[in-house]
């Protein structure tokens, strides 16, 4: 519903939040060397630092978060069960053997969907993601194309992908730190049945065990979470995520150079680290606003009732510097026209957060209850009553 004339109503509070977030006044970390990195709030989506993060990068197996991401749908959605076997076909077992990180599956065998689930994030099986992506789309060409088009729903707009693991593709594949954090924090909040897997510090399949390349499971017991990766062109890359009392952070940091793989594995651990400690030392996450509950009721005219309740549709939360609450001040903008029929969940107006006279977040307000055209008495009534408002 578009806004017209607004009328104003400024209230205070100690406590406040938000969903959209504008720049936050503290300065970002300094002494990382990663060529790439991206830390998010992730209740609020706020972003709390960042440096080249709309820069287009080789994903490497970071991929994998989009794999497993459209599996979790899958058995989400029923169409896909933890037990069902799934038969391994020649070409997800030659994926395994180009000497990349592989799970061990056997051409011709049938294995679990949850092992390999695990053999794809704990192992970081490329051989796991082709066996996945043949059964959910019938071949890997076409598990891209979802892969893709779920990209594009999820706004992630510099990422394309070419393959379902992140191996090196004679064609253009790219991510940016923003996408692949948002990413995550979707997967995250959209599965967390299912979250749990990445906090799984080793997998025995095969006879064979491998263990998690994400050294900040066994350091950090706030971590859990989420992918490694790395090609030669894209370096060494950590997505991780950890929470924090009632506050939880996705972070990445992506492109550090390193002699070798234990090296590399502790450098990208080590900035990791210390992205988080300073994201959880600097910011803290503040709730303004719970779903369904009725904020406002203004007018509303020309509808079987004259009140609309107005609230927010989902929790509204906010990522501010530690320590700044009493200098926050939230304003409620609503349509001052606001005309029947109304349906649940339409746009009425929004809040605004600043802390001090610096805007911090918005969050749409929305109708809480539908309301129909009212009868020709009301419309007359109403119209009268327009003329003197």
């Amino acid at each position: 519903m578009r806004l017209q004339r607004t009328l104003i109503f400024f209230l205070l509070f100690l406590l406040f939040a938000a969903s959209a977030q504008a720049r936050l006044l503290v300065d970002p970390p300094s002494g990382l060397t990663a060529r790439n990195f991206f830390l998010m709030d992730a209740d609020s989506g706020a972003t709390l630092a960042g440096k080249d993060a709309d820069e287009r990068v080789e994903p490497a197996s970071l991929t994998k978060i989009m794999t497993a991401y459209l599996v979790f749908r899958q058995l989400q959605n029923g169409n896909l069960a933890m037990d069902e076997l799934v038969h391994v076909s020649e070409q997800a077992w030659r994926t395994g053997m180009t000497g990349a990180s592989r799970m061990y599956i056997d051409v011709g065998s049938l294995v679990t969907v949850e092992d390999l689930i695990r053999g794809m994030i704990v192992q970081s099986g490329n051989d796991a993601c082709v066996a996945l992506a043949e059964r959910i789309a019938g071949t890997e060409a076409a598990f891209v194309d979802l892969m893709n088009a779920q990209a594009l729903e999820l706004g992630l707009t510099n990422t394309q992908f070419q393959n379902s693991h992140g191996l090196p593709s004679t064609q253009e594949q790219y991510t940016t730190a923003r996408d692949i954090v948002t990413l995550a924090r979707k997967l995250i909040i959209n599965f967390p049945e299912y979250y749990s897997f990445y906090s799984e510090r080793e997998f025995t399949f095969n006879n064979i065990r491998q263990y998690n390349r994400n050294l900040l499971l066994g350091r950090d017991p706030s971590v859990d979470g989420v992918k490694t990766g790395w090609t030669s062109a894209a370096g060494y890359n950590l997505v991780t995520s950890a929470k924090r009392d009632d506050m939880r952070l996705v972070a990445v940091v992506m492109g550090i150079d390193a002699p070798n793989t234990r090296q590399g594995g502790l450098a990208r651990a080590d900035q990791s680290q210390a992205l988080l400690n300073w994201g959880f030392r600097q910011f803290e996450t503040v709730l303004v606003r719970s779903s369904g509950q009725t904020i406002v009721d203004p007018r509303i005219w020309f509808g079987s009732e004259t009140r609309l309740p107005v609230g927010v549709a989902t929790d509204f939360f906010a990522s501010i510097p530690r320590g700044s609450q009493d200098n926050l001040r939230l304003e409620m903008v609503v349509s001052e026209h606001i005309q029947a029929p109304v349906n649940i969940g339409d746009t009425v107006g929004e809040l605004q957060l600043f802390l001090g006279d610096e805007p911090v977040a918005t969050h749409p307000l929305v109708a809480m209850r539908t309301i129909d055209e009212g009868n020709i008495f009301r419309h007359l009534t109403d119209r009268v009553l327009r003329m003197f408002h």
